[in-house]
């Protein structure tokens, strides 16, 4: 891959409930492209993924939300499935740990279900981005600008819809991650009213 990673770790921030693919795949690529990835989650220990409604294999957690720094990661990762996003919205540790890339600019990709953590996390209000259908009324009410497009980058931001778009997800998460910090990605989190982290 043109973009290399190598020196840069990633975080994936997920709970019992994630699809699978979307963690796996995203991290093979990651890893592929010479990045250091940890599993961060409010659980220790291990999390469930899912295969659709179907349990799948389980995942080490490296470090617990609680306790994890966003300035220690160059970039943040969210599997969607639709309990794993439904348990995060509503962690507040998880939510904290979110805003953190946001305020300090860092890229995030963000897959399927996995927007609706944005939405609690106070940061979709003027961004474009796309998600899994059944949640994009929810993107609009919070005031995102939502489209239905196989890959949307905005500042740092990308978004797809589900597993079908992996590889357009993968691709452009990398080279997002290989540019760094995205100034209007702190721009964003500056008006929406929350102070900017340098």
């Amino acid at each position: 891959m043109a973009q290399t990673l190598n020196g840069k770790t990633i975080a994936i921030l997920a709970a019992d409930g994630f699809e699978q693919v979307e963690l796996t795949e995203p991290m093979k690529a990651l890893k592929d492209a010479g990045a250091t990835v940890e599993i961060v989650s409010p659980k220790q220990g291990e999390i469930q993924g899912f295969n659709h409604f179907d349990k799948g294999d389980t995942f080490k957690v490296d470090r617990a939300v609680g306790a994890a720094d966003a300035s220690a990661y160059a970039g943040l990762v969210l599997p969607g499935g639709a309990h794993n996003p439904d348990t995060l919205r509503v962690d507040d540790d998880a939510l904290k740990f979110v805003r953190a890339f946001f305020d300090a600019g860092k890229p995030v990709a963000a897959i399927c279900h996995a927007p609706w953590i944005l939405i609690d996390a106070g940061v979709v209000e003027g961004r474009k981005l796309t998600s899994y259908k059944t949640i994009r009324t929810d993107l609009r009410n919070a005031g995102a600008q939502v489209v239905d497009e196989e890959v949307v980058v905005d500042e740092g931001l990308v978004t797809s819809r589900d597993p079908d778009d992996l590889p357009a997800f993968c691709a452009k998460m990398i080279e997002e991650f290989a540019e760094g910090r995205h100034e209007g990605q702190a721009q964003a989190a500056q008006d929406a009213g929350r102070p900017v982290a340098h």
